[in-house]
């Protein structure tokens, strides 16, 4: 498929067709698999990586006779999200049947929430790419089970079914269709998987599936009032492939409007080797599914104390961490997002403070910069760091009692990731120790001279950007090892001669 639209870089979000603009609009459903031990409406077992049917009893299986039993764990766990959104949490909520039949449903239905969900009308603050804040509504979370999982691959010309996922808790957090971009999307995603990790309610692990989402797509002219028709885009499970699956389904419904086709409402896959959405099925309406409440299973009614019990357990969560970041450590709106875009990165910043005494700026940039740095390459997260928090703060403390120049310290760095050991020891092992004797740095500046005269007489005849040839020559004369604010004081008393 050949596409035409290109977007326009005008600090809108407008999209360029050849007949015009177009807006975009987009809403997104979450699923995020709550952090329980067990299923919402069974006592198997919820963790990843089992043989299949491993983890699945009769319950999950679907077999006549068998009653559900509501997880108070995965009703704590909602409620919590829908306090952290400042949403309006149900008192009386209600579980319905949602009807369909697919191999990987073994009862015919999944056990959802339609009407009355447990959290509604809530909103986050998403931070975009041009420094502007933007407010996304949250319509409603909503719990429910997870389906089984069919597989084809090894099979020959059979197809599988795995029910070991079939009846995890599922967290499904609609948004308003308040998005007007892919990039806008992706933003608002990263919100939601911070706060649910922050919540500690879901590991947001989307590789294992636990945190995956479907986009609700749509364009309409700029300026028209109604939406154009939706389509979604079922299970992508990475920022990645959200955002290019976004922007391919933008162009791809421009282009058919343009050319005087129309939208279908269907449901579509996202190919990320192929980069492109195809056709999954036509999409279903509320009205498909016959939804009726669930006769096995009461409302869940909840009391004052309950939802206080919850509140009493919300940590200090991502915006007001990141604001007291600013006002306590003097960082920049900016850095303070950085660090608390997930809580162990803000408990690992916070540590090594605490452990170096102060000097919140230069931990926040070892943190953010070589730390980070090394984490991405090794594609680690904080909590595998091969430099924990102790140990980055020695590091920091000999730069500040200048043991080692910020230069020299990388190199330190370096060693203390890929051999396990600590600052001093790195220092002393490889000799590294910054020279901070000035008769030491005395006499390399007067080699260095020695054996530059044609350098120094133009130096001293106005060239006065020579002296960085200096600062070079005198480091690589010390190995790199003389302090550079005595070095570049010295220099210019010799240099002036």
């Amino acid at each position: 498929m050949t596409t035409t639209a290109t977007n326009v870089n005008t600090g809108s979000n407008y999209v360029q067709g050849a007949t015009g603009e177009w807006e975009v609009v987009i809403g997104l459903e979450i699923h995020a698999q709550l952090a329980t031990k067990s299923k919402i409406f069974s006592a198997s077992a919820t963790a990843f990586g089992a043989e299949p049917n491993a983890q699945a009893n009769l319950v999950d299986l679907g077999y006549p006779g068998v009653l559900p039993v509501l997880n108070r764990e995965a009703v704590r766990m909602a409620v919590k999200f829908g306090l952290g959104v400042g949403a309006k949490v149900s008192r009386r909520s209600v579980f319905a049947r949602k009807n369909y039949f697919y191999p990987d449903l073994p009862k015919g239905y999944q056990i959802s929430q339609y009407e009355r969900p447990i959290v509604e009308d809530g909103t986050v603050e998403v931070l975009l790419d041009d420094g502007a804040w933007k407010t996304v509504g949250i319509t409603r979370a909503h719990l429910e089970e997870d389906a089984g999982k069919s597989l084809h691959e090894g099979l020959g010309a059979a197809s599988g079914i795995d029910l070991n996922r079939a009846g995890t808790p599922l967290l499904e957090i609609v948004s308003e269709p308040d998005l007007r971009s892919a990039k806008e999307a992706v933003a608002y995603l990263k919100k939601i998987h911070t706060l649910v990790r922050y919540l500690e309610i879901c590991d947001g692990n989307m590789q294992e599936g636990s945190f995956r989402c479907d986009a609700n797509v749509s364009v309409r002219r700029v300026g028209q009032p109604k939406f154009g028709t939706r389509c979604e885009i079922k299970n992508v499970n990475s920022f990645r492939f959200v955002e290019k699956a976004i922007n391919y389904e933008v162009m791809r419904q421009i282009d058919l409007l343009e050319g005087g086709g129309q939208v279908v409402q269907e449901t579509r896959l996202y190919d990320a080797n192929k980069d492109e959405t195809r056709s999954m099925r036509s999409k279903e309406e509320a009205n498909d599914y016959r939804y009726f409440p669930d006769p096995d299973l009461l409302p869940v009614e909840l009391d004052a104390a309950f939802l206080d019990e919850v509140r009493r357990t919300l940590p200090e969560l991502p915006d007001e961490k990141a604001a007291r970041f600013q006002q306590q450590y003097g960082l920049s709106a900016y850095d303070a997002g950085v660090l608390t875009a997930s809580r162990e990165l803000a408990d690992y910043y916070e540590a090594v403070v605490r452990e170096v005494g102060g000097e919140p700026k230069l931990c926040a940039n070892w943190t953010m910069g070589d730390l980070s740095g090394f984490l991405n390459k090794e594609n680690l997260e904080i909590g595998q760091s091969k430099v924990d928090a102790p140990r980055l703060a020695g590091l920091v403390k000999r730069i500040l009692d200048q043991t080692v120049s910020g230069k020299l310290a990388k190199d330190v760095f370096e060693a203390m990731w890929t051999e396990g050991r600590d600052a001093d020891a790195v220092i002393e092992a490889k000799g590294l120790r910054q020279i901070t004797d000035t008769s030491a740095i005395e006499r390399a500046i007067d080699e260095v001279m020695a054996a530059n005269p044609k350098q120094l007489a133009e130096y001293r005849s106005g060239k006065d950007k020579l002296f960085g040839f200096f600062v070079g020559q005198t480091m690589k004369a010390t190995g790199g090892k003389a302090n550079p604010a005595q070095l570049n004081e010295l220099l210019k008393k010799k240099l002036g001669g």
